[in-house]
């Protein structure tokens, strides 16, 4: 088989998800669990390296704790060529359709190779039509419960959008930026607004077509090319959304213009008024700049008509972050990188919220006295804190007594998602009503791209959140974004606090911070609606 060179530098993560991909195939293939399992050791292995792994040498790699030499040959493959023999083997044999169906919640590489082998299930239309047929129930160890799991699995699967995540759309502008000089263009329609999945990217360009068709053809970017002295109404016609653009058109209709990309044109008369900047469009309409964010035909044009629009939070409002983890539960960051990250960042404090499914309850104390000795280096006070689960019986997953000795507390749920409607929602409820908790984590539970929302009633929830004082989390990971914009805004109308948190697991995911400011600004959040513009003093009086 044909290895190419990887373009850019391998890390530990590309090598523990080639590692755990190749676990994940041997288990479909019913291969020795004993080798599966050792694949799926050396994965976590790497990944929670401190130090790469690309530049060591396969005996440097056999003195890592559960690497061998087999898989000590595949790292160094890896590394070289960003693959291996023995994965693209194992590719060439399982057809990719049978891979995708890991995706379902409910199928696992065991249950995947007795649905592959026993009923020849390749492709999700063979699965479910096999569970239509009731024909799961009949393989050994299935049964009636199991394959109505996989049933409801199917249709969370289907839901799943098809569009990119901020990374991936971060990601394909990187290309754009290789054929366009960054000065002649802006990215513009639901990625400039902030909108927290896009479907297709949109820009504005100014000058000549040199690159638009590579745009339009091979990276599937929509690019609208417009003169300078136009650029103003393009950028603003192309950033959206169709319902504010609509009552947009309908305030410039009552002062005699249509709008268009172009500029505003006199419906009598037809002259062509052209505007440079969307500034220059805002103020000839009499109007107050609408920020991206808030252009979705919620009020906002006829705010900006009075010159009343709220004044939205911005990044440097805040003074700390109240989501992250740690190397003491599945962070791959230490307490001392955490506290230099604060001050990389100029914050008051970060909290440390572990998971308390990984952190024993008398860990913690020797978690505070590090806390303790970190704090004395930094002017980022790191917080002593837990994300603690809401099991699926509504109890939390430390006493009230652990609780109680913890600066700030995040509830969470991280099981039971197939539980009903109502079951989850009392779930929070009850998390909320014990006065330890001071934040509701990322309160729908989904993973773009990847899992849904589990069922909950985020009116009961808000209710609760402003009758027990307890903050609802706008979840800053672009793989959650979590709670949506909708929510957000309706949280703020009933007076619930939001507490921006990246639920950083590695040093550099501090900078997703910015995700969640995305989203507060979409929900018309103010400096005043976020927790964490709060001083340090104040954030302490406030979770007291």
């Amino acid at each position: 088989m044909i290895m190419r060179r990887p373009e850019r530098q391998v890390t530990n993560r590309d090598v523990a998800e080639r590692l755990a991909f190749m676990a994940s195939l041997l288990g479909i293939a019913g291969e020795d669990r004993y080798r599966v399992a050792a694949y799926e050791r050396a994965a976590r292995q790497i990944d929670r390296l401190s130090m790469p792994v690309v530049g060591l040498g396969e005996e440097e790699l056999t003195r890592i704790p559960g690497i061998g030499e087999r898989i000590a040959r595949d790292i160094r493959e890896i590394a070289d060529t960003g693959t291996f023999e023995g994965l693209q083997e194992l590719q060439a044999v399982i057809p990719g359709s049978v891979v995708d169906l890991l995706g379902i919640p409910g199928i696992g590489p065991k249950t995947l190779h007795i649905l592959y082998e026993r009923l020849g299930i390749r492709t999700l239309d063979d699965l479910e039509r096999a569970v239509r047929g009731r024909r799961l129930r009949t393989l050994p160890g299935f049964g009636a419960k199991k394959e109505e799991a996989i049933r409801r699995g199917i249709e969370q699967f289907r839901k799943i959008p098809d569009r990119m995540t901020r990374p991936q759309a971060d990601a394909a502008l990187a290309e754009v930026a290789a054929v366009l000089p960054g000065d002649r263009y802006t990215v513009a329609g639901s990625y400039r607004r902030g909108v927290s999945t896009i479907g297709r990217l949109a820009i504005v360009v100014t000058g000549d077509r040199d690159g638009i068709s590579a745009l339009s053809g091979d990276l599937g970017v929509d690019a609208r090319l417009t003169m300078s002295n136009r650029y103003g109404s393009a950028l603003l016609c192309a950033t959206g959304s169709a319902g504010f653009l609509e009552r947009l058109g309908e305030v410039a209709a009552g002062q005699g213009y249509r709008l268009t990309p172009d500029g505003l044109v006199e419906i009598e008369g037809g002259r062509l008024r052209e505007f440079a900047s969307e500034e220059e469009v805002f103020s000839f309409l009499g109007m107050e700049v609408v920020p991206p964010e808030l252009r979705e035909d919620r009020g906002e044009v006829e705010l900006a008509l009075r010159h009343a629009l709220p004044d939205l939070v911005d990044l440097s409002d805040l003074r700390g972050d109240l989501h992250s983890h740690t190397t003491w539960s599945d962070g791959r960051q230490s307490l001392e990188d955490v506290a230099e990250a604060g001050d990389a960042r100029g914050y008051e404090y970060i909290a440390i919220t572990d998971h308390s499914s990984r952190v024993r309850a008398e860990d913690l104390e020797r978690q505070q006295t590090g806390i303790e000795r970190v704090n004395r280096q930094h002017d980022c006070q790191l917080l002593t804190g837990s994300e603690v689960d809401i099991r699926s019986d509504g109890t939390l997953g430390y006493p009230d007594r652990v609780l109680a000795d913890l600066d700030v507390v995040v509830a969470s749920v991280h099981s039971g998602f197939s539980q009903d409607l109502d079951v989850v929602t009392r779930r929070i409820l009850t998390a909320m009503e014990n006065e330890h908790v001071d934040i509701i984590g990322h309160p729908t539970g989904r993973l773009l791209g990847r899992r849904p929302p589990y069922a909950v009633d985020l009116e009961r929830v808000m209710a609760q959140a402003a009758a027990t004082g307890t903050a609802l989390e706008i979840n800053a990971s672009p793989h959650r974004l979590d709670l949506d914009d909708i929510y957000i805004k309706r949280a703020k109308e009933m007076g619930v606090k939001l507490a921006a948190g990246t639920d950083a697991h590695r040093t550099c995911e501090f900078s997703n911070m910015r995700y969640g400011i995305m989203l507060a600004r979409r929900g018309w959040c103010t400096p005043d609606d976020i927790l964490n513009t709060l001083s340090l003093s104040a954030l302490m009086e406030w979770t007291s």
